[in-house]
């Protein structure tokens, strides 16, 4: 039970970490807004970590930062595939994938249970790809390219759970503050590498910042916080519980992103959505048990 409520809560505040940090995109730069969201959330860790006892190891050290490279990889091949298309395939395609690279490898590793556990989890795999579905008018088939990038991209997701997963248990948060400064130095070098291609280009090498709006420096750094309960939560279900159950509950993250922009944005929920909700409900009473 305790597996599947930090799993549910990892997978909420993903979401809804990600629905602030789209709020705040959408008003100023994608780059710098992810970056400063990473920022927030390496602070927050360096705080927390103050308070959790920890064993400080090589491999706790390394491991966390072999999962900080391969998320920023992750996101990166995520964000070009959506931006090639179509969203409404190539996003449920990235979640389910990066639910079945941790499965495969937990069950490989012996993690299994009852006919009911094998059954939560089918359950739960549908669920991953109908809640991630997004509807498209005059969506395409998506091409070898965006397929690739897509499949890419999850596999390096899934890879970042058993990476977590494999951090050794009596190390705290050290594999959750050295995943951040990881993808955060892999975040400041991305911009650098913008700002240096546009000046090639001959244009101007000024990205657009984060703008001083209140309410969007409000949502980084609630996005941030938001990304912090979400890891330190996953990081104890895995010490918890099984990678198998960790993996198929936390990729049902876009469910806080869509729920929050039912209720605050008022944008309206495809009846498909609702069923993949309805599946990680049953999913999620079927593992619990």
């Amino acid at each position: 039970m305790l597996t599947v409520l930090l799993g549910l809560t990892g997978a909420l505040t993903y979401g809804a970490a990600d629905f602030f940090g789209g709020l705040a995109a959408r008003r100023s730069s994608t780059l710098l807004t992810t970056a400063g969201v990473a920022v927030v959330g390496l602070i927050g860790l360096l705080a927390t970590s103050l308070f959790v006892p920890a064993h400080s190891s090589l491999d706790a050290w390394l491991i966390g930062g072999a999962s900080g490279l391969a998320g920023a990889l992750g996101i990166g091949l995520l964000y070009g595939s959506l931006a090639i298309g179509p969203m409404s395939i190539l996003s449920p395609t990235t979640a389910f994938i990066s639910a079945i690279v941790p499965v495969s490898i937990g069950l490989g590793l012996g993690e299994s249970g009852e006919a009911l556990f094998f059954v939560a989890l089918g359950v739960a795999l549908v669920a991953i790809i109908l809640v991630g579905f997004v509807p498209e008018q005059g969506a395409v088939r998506p091409g070898a390219l965006g397929l690739g990038m897509a499949a890419g991209s999850g596999a390096l997701i899934g890879l970042t759970i058993v990476l977590i997963d494999a951090a050794p248990d009596d190390s705290g948060l050290i594999p959750l503050l050295a995943n951040r400064i990881v993808s955060t130095f892999s975040l400041a070098l991305a911009i650098v590498v913008v700002i240096g291609a546009r000046s090639l280009r001959g244009t101007s090498p000024r990205l657009p910042g984060l703008r001083t709006i209140p309410s969007v420096w409000i949502m980084v750094v609630v996005a941030g916080i938001l990304d912090v309960i979400a890891n330190v939560a996953v990081l104890y279900g895995l010490r918890t519980g099984a990678l198998t159950v960790m993996a198929v509950l936390v990729a049902l993250y876009p469910a806080g992103t869509i729920a929050l922009a039912g209720l605050w944005l008022k944008e309206r929920v495809a009846a498909i959505q609702w069923v993949g909700l309805a599946l990680a409900v049953i999913a999620s009473a079927l593992l619990a048990l």
